[in-house]
């Protein structure tokens, strides 16, 4: 810590990304992206809407349409239910697709948007897999988000990369690489890992991918630099992100989050009586007017929650981690180290927060009650980035990133920039870690462009912090393993790139 806060005790201000209101009327006069991404999670499920701006690569959030994943219709006769949330919410495929259906349709209604003229690509995305006890049920469950988008009427085409530059509207050709880099399946310039017999490392990598690209994205909106190596954090239901290694021109997952975030917030409010015991959310009491009470009754309360939940590096014995799949040896052989967060082995002691909570509710109240899980979802951040410096995987180059739900509502931002800078990792930490709204849908907008090879040299979210543009290093690499031909009038002019009017990132 440096000697000026030392002297005045300042307390280092959060960045948190967030995007200004985009212009509806320049959403069809100006090259803007518009990216639907679908998600259904443990809680929530969602499609928000984003359009990037193809001349700066800044993403706006058009339209969030959230509905709980509980009031999913019930199982009609003769339907398979095929997996639970981890709340207990059964689904079958017939539901899923009806539900991403009539949330895709909302969404576009709400932004005055059609479907099929005006929507440019669609991310599918599932927290759920954290329940899922097989391939076959995630294969299912695949085919029921397809099944939803085009029930909506999605045209096939926007679920799948573009095969050629013919495959590109004219509006957006001149912002794609498309005949020069190929699509590797690096998002973000950061490949992910892969299990020795091409099993993933954990259920929910790509939800990981996901929150690494959408806070890269959001990133932008602050002066953080959060471009490789980073950390990424995303504290949803399920707990998932990434670290991200220190390479050229790509970087590689060096390790992987996982377990339970929101569901241990979620646990202490179900035992408040103020939600469902067993599908209640603390989005389901959250209000914004009541000022948490951050004293001593409440850092008690944290201290014995605290003590309730492991952060470690996941055992290699562990199949599942706080309800997540996991294969630690595909991780080993990939050098890949397993973050976990659970409470007992698999939410077995979820009760006894539960039982916490009603306590706090009974004796002290919601001001109380709120400070505590603002502290709790603190001190998480601080434990598992702990790991990570402990593993030697995050270091005081890395950049860190937060999304979800129990990492950005309350006061928790403020909250985790103190507990971070309790490990002595940066001087200043709040010029690295930065907090982003919507972090897996902005990430589908950079998949959705990465997929489809666009990019804005000239404001990059691949390369290493500091860094510039790598475009130049992907194509000399698609050169020299003969990819693709590549024509002297394509490679970039080493300074300026401005042989491009959009680039790639």
């Amino acid at each position: 810590m440096n000697f000026a806060r030392r002297l005045f005790k300042s307390k280092p201000k959060p960045r948190i990304a967030e995007s200004p209101p985009v212009n509806y009327l320049d959403l069809r006069s100006k090259p803007y992206y518009i990216v639907a991404s679908v998600e259904v999670g443990n809680t929530t499920t969602k499609s928000i809407l984003t359009a990037t701006d193809m001349n700066t690569g800044r993403t706006y959030i058009v339209n969030k349409t959230v509905r709980m994943t509980r009031e999913v219709r019930r199982p009609k006769a003769g339907e398979e239910i095929f997996a639970h949330t981890i709340n207990g919410t059964a689904l079958t495929k017939e539901s899923v697709a009806e539900l991403v259906r009539d949330t895709l349709i909302e969404s576009h209604d709400q932004a005055r948007l059609d479907i099929k003229t005006d929507l440019h690509f669609v991310v599918r995305s599932t927290g759920v897999v954290a329940e899922l006890e097989s391939p076959e049920q995630v294969g299912i469950f695949i085919q029921a988000l397809a099944e939803g988008c085009l029930m909506a009427g999605v045209p096939p085409r926007l679920m799948t990369p573009a095969m050629s530059i013919h495959n590109i509207q004219d509006k957006f050709k001149r912002f794609t690489l498309i005949e020069r880099i190929v699509f590797n399946g690096a998002v973000a310039s950061c490949f992910p890992p892969q299990g020795s017999t091409g099993v993933e490392v954990v259920a929910n990598e790509m939800e990981g991918e996901l929150a690494t690209a959408g806070i890269k994205e959001g990133s932008r909106w602050t002066d953080v630099d959060y471009r490789n190596p980073c950390l990424s954090m995303d504290f949803g239901t399920t707990l998932d992100g990434r670290v991200t290694s220190e390479e050229l021109p790509y970087a590689h997952t060096i390790g992987n989050l996982l377990g339970l975030a929101g569901a241990i917030p979620d646990a202490v409010v179900q035992g408040t009586g103020l939600v469902d015991r067993q599908t209640g959310a603390t989005l389901d009491i959250f209000d914004s007017k009541i000022k948490p009470d951050y004293g001593k009754d409440a850092k008690q309360y944290a201290d014995r929650i605290d003590d309730l939940i492991i952060i470690e590096k996941v055992p290699p014995s562990r199949n599942k981690y706080g309800l997540v799949p996991v294969c630690p040896e595909a991780a080993r052989l990939n050098n890949v180290v397993l973050i976990g967060c659970d409470v007992g082995v698999n939410g077995s002691d979820l009760g006894k927060l539960s039982e916490i909570g009603a306590e706090i509710n009974r004796s002290k109240g919601l001001k109380t009650l709120f400070a505590v899980l603002d502290m709790v979802c603190a001190r998480m951040a601080r434990r598992l980035v702990q790991v990570g410096v402990e593993e030697g995987i995050v270091t005081g180059k890395t950049a860190l990133g937060v999304t979800g739900r129990a990492g950005i509502s309350g006061n928790k931002p403020t909250l985790i920039l103190e507990e971070i800078e309790k490990l002595g990792l940066y001087d200043s930490p709040e010029k690295h870690v930065v907090f982003v709204d919507d972090g897996l849908a902005r990430g589908a907008a950079v998949m959705a462009r990465c997929m489809n090879s666009m990019g804005t040299p000239k404001n990059p979210l691949g390369g290493l912090r500091g860094g510039k543009c790598i475009l130049r290093e992907r194509i000399n690499l698609e050169s020299s393993k003969g990819a693709m031909p590549i024509p002297q009038s394509a490679k970039p002019d080493r300074d300026t790139h401005d042989y491009f009017k959009g680039g790639h990132d």
